[in-house]
């Protein structure tokens, strides 16, 4: 078998600690795993073998390769035309919760189903509960407004069965709420996590694509195949990613004794100052911008939370 230490590449990396996913892929060990992953590689000018990172198939069949390789995940596909996640990033995001969790505990790491995570609009590809879990074993409640992403994540589930019981699927069934007809009278979470859409449109979602395309090729493209890019829904919303953290914001404070920690990514550094002044606003008692940095790209993302210290070590006693 394979060991995991075959994939990774004597490279620096910023990467969490953590993550697997440290250097460069090795794609022949990645293939050896899913020898599929074959019909997409090739020898580069620097006779390094590698894939065309701007074909979604291509894209798709990596990230297949690393979920088994990496999470033993046995089964995982998307319906053209959905967003396909960088494994690493996604990756990342989770290792940061798992520290910010633990600041809150003593240092100590939480692990097992008793952390329990509430991912906003989990997608087609119910990335963060399957790395969630698989890392952490913590237990998620996916909420997804579009049908086609609610079957997509539910048949990954249902051709994962290690997932059974773990993982579940929520519809929000009102597109102008957040946490409302998702989180339960009675039912508490220690985090929520979100990849909020942040175009504002989609002229600038279309821009982006085409935009992320000419990156990877280096190639002049007037308009960018919309199937690498994503859904709508996943990509863009009115008035882009602060009017939909906005409206987060506001909507938490309904559901403050029932979160530790609130968070989501926020992909452009000028949202950060509005974000932090409405939290301010609206009474939070601790709020953390954590960065997280993916070779050049910097990312970050926002908590935040309502709990009073005695509060929050009431929660740790009875939940952790």
């Amino acid at each position: 078998m394979i060991q995991r230490k075959q994939i990774l590449k004597n490279q620096i990396s910023n990467l969490h600690p953590r993550n697997l996913h440290h250097g460069r892929y090795d794609m022949e060990a990645l293939s050896a795993t899913l020898p599929y992953l074959k019909e997409f590689l090739f020898t580069n000018e620097y006779g390094n073998l590698t894939l065309d990172f701007a074909n979604p198939k291509a894209v798709k069949a990596l990230n297949r390769a690393l979920l088994k390789h990496f999470y033993q995940v046995d089964y995982w596909d998307i319906p053209d035309g959905f967003l396909c996640p960088p494994i690493p990033g996604r990756a990342d995001y989770i290792h940061h919760l798992a520290d910010l969790l633990a600041q809150s505990n003593a240092g100590k790491m939480t692990k097992g189903s008793k952390i329990k995570v509430l991912d906003i609009g989990t997608g087609a590809n119910l990335i963060y509960p399957i790395l969630g879990n698989s890392i952490y074993q913590w237990s998620f409640v996916g909420s997804e407004l579009n049908p086609k992403a609610i079957e997509s994540a539910q048949q990954i589930l249902r051709k994962n069965p290690g997932y059974q019981g773990k993982i579940e699927i929520r519809p929000q069934s009102d597109s102008s709420k957040i946490f409302s007809h998702i989180i339960q009278p009675d039912e508490f979470f220690d985090l929520t996590i979100c990849n909020p859409p942040f175009h504002e449109s989609a002229q600038a979602a279309q821009k982006g694509s085409t935009r992320k395309v000419r990156n990877l090729t280096g190639k002049p493209m007037q308009k960018a195949d919309l199937n690498f890019g994503g859904q709508a829904s996943e990509l863009w919303t009115e008035g882009g990613e602060l009017v939909f953290i906005r409206k987060m914001i506001a909507e938490s404070l309904n559901m403050k004794k029932h979160v530790y920690w609130f968070t989501t990514l926020v992909s452009k550094s000028e949202n950060l100052k509005p974000i932090q002044l409405q939290l301010k606003q609206v009474g939070v008692i601790d709020q953390k911008i954590i960065e997280m940095a993916q070779g050049n790209k910097i990312s970050r993302f926002v908590a935040w939370t309502f709990l009073q210290p005695k509060q929050m070590q009431a929660w740790q006693t009875l939940r952790w």
